[in-house]
Formats: C-alpha cells, structure tokens, sequence
C-alpha cells in the first residue's frame, strides 16, 4: 500500500469513528489530542497542555465554525471529538480533533 492510500484510509477511519460524511467544504485536521479541552456557550472551544484552562496566555480558544454544508459542527465519537474551528488568524480553519479523555466539562471549571 502506498502513502496516499495510507492517507485516505486513515483519514476515512477518523471520520467513520466521529460519524463525519464529507460534503462540499473540508478542512485539514488539527490534532490536537495531547491538549485538555472544554466546549464554552457551544460557542467557543478552550484549551491548553494543562488541566487549568484559566486564560493566563497558555490557554487557547477558537471559535466553533457553523457554515451551511454541513448541520453539526461537534462530531462526538466514543474515544476523539472532531470540531469545526475558525482561528481567525489568517483565514485559518480547521477540523481540530480532541481527544474525549482530556475534556474538561463546563461545570469542572465553576467555583
């Protein structure tokens, strides 16, 4: 098996474990399994190397991508999570795949 087939055979495998079927637009994939993660307002999507995601410049955010092709915009499978991201850093955006270990509920983060 060549490198393209390799390509296309695991980039199907990601979509078939977050339940994803591409339509008109796609995007590269960001992994981003190695950071911890939580989904703010269904708005936005925060996360950092570390559990704190407390903003003090270690912490990231992105906001949640809506665009017509496509209806969901979170695509939960049992171990990744798949979102669409606008980074609006140069026009970027982005499948960022999390994974569901490292998510950190809105209510963890509450004092």
């Amino acid at each position: 098996m060549n490198i393209l087939e390799n390509y296309e055979k695991a980039l199907q495998a990601i979509y078939d474990h977050v339940g994803f079927v591409e339509d008109w637009v796609v995007y590269p994939i960001d992994i981003r399994d190695d950071m911890f993660w939580e989904i703010v307002d269904d708005e936005e999507v925060h996360y950092a190397k570390t559990k704190e995601l407390d903003g003090d410049g270690d912490t990231y955010s992105d906001e949640i991508y809506t665009q017509r092709f496509y209806k969901k915009h979170v695509y939960r499978g049992e171990k990744y999570t798949l979102i669409f991201v606008d980074t609006h850093t140069d026009g970027n955006k982005f499948f960022a795949i999390y994974d569901n270990e490292k998510e950190i509920k809105e209510s963890e983060n509450e004092i």
